[in-house]
């Protein structure tokens, strides 16, 4: 049986060096909490085109974009659930779609080309996407380790912070260890604050005193330009 979900809400992103993100941890206390999975493993395979023309486009700073990713936070086997994920960002919004599968049957599907194993509105909208963009395949492997902490006072208020987030341009196996290129400095944090409404007083006045401001980073994107630094002369760029 295959699960969905349906998110919308503000993303804002931040990077932290350790003494930052302290500051901001002995800030939250009271405020959040870890949430059940503690500190995981996330792995993704982005997929775009033969051109990467989503990931391109992206990088232009649209008003509308969108990408397309399968993700797990276990290594897993095929029986295991992963989240084919349709996420979408118009104005600064993020809308994602999210579909909740075994990975035998959503790795089958996008290897073979044929339709996913449920009807559903967001497997249309999943499908349609596939079929607008034509040559979708698995482009970057991207993991990082996450502890994800949710609002005590029962508001959708979250805040990740992702570490040692790693890429690779081969091996798209979520059954695989994790390994590759890393995409932050020694120390860094990757902190994300997810909401669908305002930011509380007391982590505006954390973020202000501890001088944190927000920036525009895509993991996707990073790793992206990483390639094309390191692997222009294998014509990957505009192929």
């Amino acid at each position: 049986m295959a699960y969905q979900s349906t998110f919308k809400r503000y993303e804002i992103k931040y990077l932290l060096t350790a003494e930052q993100k302290e500051q901001l941890l002995r800030a939250m206390q009271g405020q959040m909490q870890l949430d059940q999975f503690g500190r995981s493993t996330i792995r993704n395979l982005y997929y775009d085109t033969d051109t990467f023309r989503l990931i391109r486009r992206s990088l232009e700073k649209p008003a509308y974009k969108e990408k397309l990713r399968i993700r797990s936070y276990q290594q897993v086997k095929p029986g295991d659930p992963v989240f084919v994920e349709l996420k979408k960002k118009f104005q600064s919004v993020v809308y994602k779609r999210r579909l909740v599968l075994p990975e035998q049957q959503a790795m089958d599907s996008f290897r073979t080309g044929n339709a996913l194993p449920v009807q559903s509105q967001i497997a249309n909208e999943i499908e349609y996407f596939r079929a607008y963009y034509r040559t979708l395949h698995p482009t970057v492997f991207l993991s990082y380790e996450r502890e994800a902490f949710y609002a005590l006072d029962g508001s959708d208020f979250r805040i990740t912070f992702d570490e040692n987030i790693l890429y690779r341009c081969s091996d798209f196996s979520l059954g695989s260890p994790v390994y590759g290129t890393p995409l932050l400095s020694h120390g860094q944090t990757l902190m994300e604050i997810k909401t669908s409404g305002g930011m509380p007083l007391w982590m505006t006045h954390a973020l202000t005193e501890n001088g944190i401001f927000h920036t525009s980073f895509s993991k996707y994107g990073a790793a992206y330009q990483n390639m094309m630094d390191t692997d222009f002369s294998g014509g990957l760029l505009y192929a």
